[in-house]
């Protein structure tokens, strides 16, 4: 668990680590850097329990800190968690189940009960995670959910010997390791909730939405060249590159031109994404001949969102002539 500024919940993820039926564990809990009481609380916690074993230091970020994680744990499972969520008793005595009976998979996550940060249900639910691999592989080509991170166990030889998280891909790590994972071991889901999964307005996929999906796209088409036999040039990138230089990184034209077609039709949802760089991709997209199928309903949502010079610029290039 790698916390950083996560008091408001903290406590009740680590009672629930604690009360897990399957007690032969040490719970490695990383404070990266908080500016809160997190490095107090997880003391505290780990003077009533020895089975908590603190790391207390300045902030570098979370791929930094899972990799540290992976580095210092002692045991050949890994169990991933994150401080606003709350596992079922039995979560580690299921998901453990599972790799020792199946020991060709070396992931496996749990399917899970969305909540808000208040406790309550989340009101939308995704589709759940395929629950074996085949239809893991089939949810990568249909770009539906393939694991929930921190609803993960695995086995940590296994994501040790792909690098363990990829720095570049900084909030999307874990994608970009599972698409890595699936060139080499098995991954699914158990088909039964075993952790509440907290959703809210301030999560990365809310702040960050624009190089998330970005970063998304790119390890999506460095899966598609692994598959096809060709190498992956993201491998040891400490930064992925502006999507202006990804023609050149693979080494052939039109990569650039597909990651904005496949990033562009998600951002113009995310409020974020539309007041950052994500409105500049967007407009290069239609630029460049992209679909504007439902754009206009792209303006209405630009002035919901508060943006109503953007809105004002988008109107504009959608009753231009489509370029050639």
């Amino acid at each position: 668990m790698s916390v950083y500024n996560g008091e408001q919940f903290l406590e009740l993820a680590l009672d629930s680590i604690l009360a897990q039926t399957f007690r032969d564990f040490e719970l490695l809990a990383l404070d990266d850097g908080s500016r809160d009481a997190t490095p107090q609380i997880l003391l505290a916690y780990a003077a009533r329990d020895s089975r908590i074993r603190p790391i207390i230091r300045e902030n570098r970020g979370l791929v930094a800190s899972l990799n540290q994680l992976l580095g210092e744990a002692r045991a050949p499972i890994i169990a991933r968690m994150d401080a606003d969520d709350i596992c079922l008793p039995a979560r580690f005595e299921r998901q453990l189940g599972f790799l020792a009976a199946n020991p060709d998979y070396g992931v496996v996550g749990c399917h899970t009960d969305d909540i808000d940060e208040d406790g309550n249900p989340w009101p939308v639910t995704p589709p759940q995670h395929p629950t074996s691999h085949e239809a893991f592989i089939a949810a990568i080509e249909a770009d539906t959910p393939l694991l929930c991170h921190p609803a993960t166990m695995y086995r940590r030889e296994v994501v040790l010997a792909v690098g363990g998280y990829h720095p570049a891909f900084r909030h999307c790590e874990d994608l970009d390791l599972w698409l890595r994972l699936s060139n080499r071991t098995r991954l699914c889901s158990l088909p039964e909730p075993l952790l509440r999964y907290r959703r809210s307005a301030g999560q990365v996929s809310s702040r960050h939405a624009t190089e998330q999906q970005i970063g998304a796209a790119i390890a999506k088409f460095a899966w598609h060249e692994r598959q096809a036999g060709r190498p992956d040039p993201t491998v040891g990138l400490t930064r992925l590159p502006p999507i202006d230089e990804l023609d050149a990184l693979f080494g052939r034209p039109g990569v650039s031109h597909a990651i904005r077609a496949a990033v562009a039709p998600t951002l113009v949802y995310a409020p974020s994404a539309m007041r950052d760089d994500g409105f500049d991709l967007v407009m290069r997209y239609l630029d460049d001949g992209g679909s504007r199928a439902g754009m206009w309903r792209t303006v209405a949502r630009l002035v919901r969102f508060g943006q109503p010079f953007r809105a004002a610029q988008l109107a504009a290039a959608l009753v231009l002539p489509k370029a050639a």
